[in-house]
């Protein structure tokens, strides 16, 4: 196996030392671990490249999700309705 050093803030060194610990694993381990699980996860990300792996991304979504989603209209109401309901904190009324 080859090594390699990582640098780090004290604080963050017993973060990960605590964390490995309670999983009974040395820091190295821990470390080696945490760095497999990120690479699995940027290894599945999909990648859009072309028109129709767009339209199965989108059909994928839409298989997965409940109910509809608004038109932008009815978000523009929604965020104009939170805005009124609130007046900037330099504008309100000393008490």
């Amino acid at each position: 196996m080859d090594r390699i050093q990582v640098l780090l803030h004290p604080e963050e060194k017993e973060t990960f030392r605590r964390l490995a610990g309670e999983k009974g694993l040395s820091l190295s381990a821990w470390v080696r671990g945490a760095a497999l699980k990120q690479a699995a996860v940027e290894s599945q990300r999909m990648r859009i490249r072309t028109e129709e792996a767009l339209r199965d991304f989108f059909a994928e979504c839409d298989a997965r999700e409940e109910g509809r989603e608004p038109e932008w209209l009815e978000h523009l109401e929604v965020m104009t309705a939170s805005k009124l309901e609130g007046e900037p904190t330099s504008k309100r009324r000393r008490r």
